[in-house]
């Protein structure tokens, strides 16, 4: 019994660091938010860290629609970032949990 309990303790340990490499590795992943007409561009890591905005020149004449472009485009940013974040983080700790009864669609 106890072999199992240190097997999944070191298996448990394994996921966990593995999960943390994996945390390293979105800080390199790069995800870019085009505005509808391409006039801002946004670029986050996988871990929602804001890299990059660049704008056209012309949408700095607008101070409310530039505004209006900052958040939609961020927004959809942030939102294609937490999805690959997730997908990943989820994918590592699926992969390293023991099979334990009850657990099996907690990681979907």
């Amino acid at each position: 019994m106890f072999g199992d309990i240190m097997g999944m303790m070191g298996k448990l340990k394994e996921t966990r660091e593995k999960v943390e490499a994996t945390k390293k590795r979105l800080d390199t992943v790069m995800v870019d938010e085009k505005s509808s007409d391409g006039m801002l561009t946004v670029t986050l890591t996988a871990n929602r860290e804001i890299k990059s905005i660049e704008i056209e020149d012309q949408l700095l004449e607008d101070k409310e629609q530039l505004e209006d472009y900052l958040v939609l485009t961020l927004n959809r940013a942030i939102e294609k970032a937490t999805n690959v974040h997730e997908t990943e983080i989820a994918a590592v700790a699926k992969e390293g949990m023991p099979n334990i009864p009850g657990m099996d669609g907690m990681f979907k």
